[in-house]
């Protein structure tokens, strides 16, 4: 499907719904095409994927973190085309943006800017992504936060604000977060469940059988505690991203699928040479 790069974008993807079921609780858009990417095309037509799921389904992931697939594109700034008053949903979206910011401060220092913040919340989903390897921009999450800092600060600000274990100066756009073990074991206790399991395996000896929260105590007071997080987060979303890529051989073709993946080829070429 085309759409022509028109003034009124969010008025286009309004008028692409028209052709979807009206029963949807929540539509967005994303990407290039919606809110600018350092040295991503702002003209031309566009080429947009759309994908559908269930409402339990996304409430699931934003809660869980099963996939991370569209949790963690809800972690960066969307264009909401819809979204029916459902209370279930609403406050899942906001457990997952709140899961986003304790899962970054466990791999951050003590102290950091806002932007090292929302880099981090960025490339969350982008961890143990193969296509970051082979044919994604390598300085995609940067191109994504730096043109957006003030969208990232409309998604989060309140939620710094009101975190009990994070000391946010927004005039200095500095952060200050509590690393002591207390501070990591509450941290690592609030974070989605799957990756409360994903880090239990990682940790926990064979035939041990701990429960989570013994694990989790254990890894808050490792120095690695960060390193720990990362992997487990990384596990998620490799499976979740050769899974989807999967599929989309499947459901556009293996003629589009080159075709696409030959221009995310050229993108990281493009990007090597300017570094």
């Amino acid at each position: 499907m085309a759409l022509p790069a028109l003034q009124s974008t969010g008025y286009q993807f309004r008028r692409i719904l028209n052709y979807f079921p009206q029963d949807i609780s929540l539509a967005f858009a994303y990407g290039s095409a919606v809110f600018k990417q350092i040295g991503a095309s702002q003209t031309n037509a566009k080429v947009i994927k759309y994908g559908i799921v269930s409402t339990d389904t996304l409430i699931e992931d934003l809660l869980h973190w099963r996939t991370l697939y569209i949790a963690g594109r809800l972690h960066k700034p969307v264009k909401i085309l819809v979204q029916k008053e459902n209370g279930r949903l609403r406050a899942a979206l906001t457990t997952n943006l709140k899961s986003a910011v304790l899962a970054s401060f466990l791999m951050l220092p003590e102290s950091f800017s806002e932007e090292d913040l929302y880099l981090q919340i960025t490339g969350l989903s982008y961890s143990g992504d193969f296509r970051m390897i082979i044919g994604e921009d390598k300085a995609k999450v940067m191109n994504i936060v730096r043109p957006n800092i003030g969208h990232f600060q409309k998604l989060y600000s309140n939620i710094l604000q009101e975190c009990p274990q994070a000391v946010f100066k927004p005039a200095q756009g500095k952060i200050e977060v509590d690393k002591s073990p207390e501070g990591q074991f509450l941290q690592l206790m609030s974070l989605p469940k799957t990756l409360q399991q994903n880090i239990t395996v990682l940790v926990d000896q064979p035939g041990r059988n701990r429960d989570v929260e013994e694990v989790l105590l254990q890894v808050a007071q490792d120095p690695d505690c960060g390193l720990v997080v990362q992997q487990a987060i990384f596990g998620i979303v490799k499976s979740s991203s050769l899974s989807q890529s999967a599929k989309g051989i499947v459901t556009a073709g293996v003629k589009k699928t080159i075709s696409y993946s030959a221009k995310k080829l050229y993108k990281m070429m493009q990007s090597l040479r300017k570094q």
